[in-house]
């Protein structure tokens, strides 16, 4: 009988050459798997694709609500942010992928899974660390680590001596790698291999040059329940639904674009040019709801656990026990952070104009410079004289 592989398959020519790979080199019946995840139109090609390359079982699954439900906003409760600014949208996909690759797995009786990440970057590490996580016993493939196509021309001629149909464009100069779901789109190669050389305008997809965004601002305003967005002007939206929405707005707007040199987990440094819009403007928004409804020493532990978490989800933990830890306290955080933010967003930028909730615990009465009756400033002596000991007795000790 022949072995079953799992492929983790786009629909893109690396994959379908990948797929022919496997079936030659292993002898081995192929089975596809295609995550909608909301990357767009690749989804409408990879049954087609799959089926003219003789594959027999072929999975597609829109996993578009598990993805930002159970992914993306538990990620986005702890304001999660890899190198202070990457909003980590690759990273968060693939322990997905990998879990529903591996249940796949199971059902066809496969005992191999397999990917289409190089051996340079970090998918490799996260699709694999995802499979282990979930069968210890699974084996996996790597072609980009095993074979010896070494060159873009290599992998075409591959193409062309094995029937596979290589669109036009893919045999002009090589395209950007582009990665795309429904948090973000990436890019790399090209001209972004030079980090002082600025993208051209045309390569984004996803949301407007600032410069050309609309004049007049825009206003929403998003409701939280237990550190979630629920709802956009009060319209409830299921969780893709409501992100697409934020994607799309924020798109129109100029938000959400990233260009940046990131330092992957295998050693290197590699840039990378992101567009996150609904993301951008969810984390702008969620932090103004914290900020009314969690207590002072609360935010400031979420904001020293954060870089660990969001090292975790970059290197590939997902499924880590570390990660589980951190992920119970961040959600334990959340129960009281419920309210409305309301936001400007213009030409590039979202501006907090309001913020309330019943769960507040903003006191006006406090915080007013008027006179007021539930704050003795004269308290802050005593307490100012406390904090200071340690500092008077290193002084007069020198």
């Amino acid at each position: 009988m022949k072995k079953k592989i799992v492929l983790a398959f786009s629909g893109g020519l690396d994959t379908s050459i990948i797929l022919k790979w496997l079936q030659n080199e292993y002898d081995a019946e192929v089975v596809t798997f295609t995550a909608d995840i909301g990357q767009g139109v690749e989804i409408k090609d990879a049954k087609e694709k799959a089926e003219q390359l003789g594959v027999k079982q072929i999975f597609v699954e829109d996993l578009q609500d598990e993805f930002v439900r159970d992914y993306v906003f538990p990620m986005f409760r702890a304001n999660t942010l890899y190198e202070g600014c990457y909003l980590l949208g690759t990273s968060i996909a693939r322990p997905l992928i990998a879990k529903r690759q591996i249940e796949i797995a199971h059902e066809v009786g496969a005992e191999f899974v397999s990917h289409g990440a190089t051996g340079k970057g970090n998918d490799q590490v996260r699709f694999e660390l995802g499979y282990y996580a979930n069968d210890p016993k699974i084996k996996v493939i790597a072609p980009w680590r095993e074979w010896d196509l070494k060159s873009r021309a290599q992998l075409l001629d591959y193409a062309m001596q094995n029937q596979i149909n290589v669109p036009k464009d893919k045999l002009n100069e090589a395209p950007y790698s582009m990665d795309a779901n429904l948090l973000h789109t990436s890019y790399e190669g090209k001209i972004l291999e030079d980090p002082w050389l600025e993208p051209d305008e045309s390569m984004f997809l996803r949301t407007k040059n600032p410069e050309d965004a609309p004049d007049k601002p825009t206003f929403i305003t998003i409701s939280f329940q237990n550190g979630d967005p629920t709802s956009i002007n009060d319209e409830k939206l299921s969780p893709s639904k409501l992100l697409s929405k934020l994607n799309q707005i924020g798109g129109e707007n100029g938000v959400g674009r990233l260009d940046i040199v990131e330092n992957r987990y295998v050693g290197m440094k590699s840039r990378g040019v992101y567009e996150t819009p609904g993301g951008e403007i969810l984390l702008v928004a969620r932090r103004a709801m914290e900020s009314l409804t969690l207590d002072g020493e609360s935010c400031h532990l979420k904001d020293e656990i954060m870089p660990k978490y969001a090292k975790l989800i970059y290197n590939g933990f997902w499924f880590s026990p570390e990660r589980i830890m951190l992920q119970s306290l961040v959600d334990q955080s959340q129960k009281k952070v419920n309210g409305l933010v309301k936001l400007k967003i213009y030409k590039g930028n979202i501006i907090v104009v309001g913020r309330k909730s019943e769960d507040s615990l903003y006191s006006q009465s406090m915080a007013t410079f008027e006179e007021d009756t539930v704050y003795n400033q004269e308290d802050a002596e005593g307490f100012i004289k406390l904090n200071a000991l340690r500092l008077k007795i290193l002084k007069n000790r020198t």
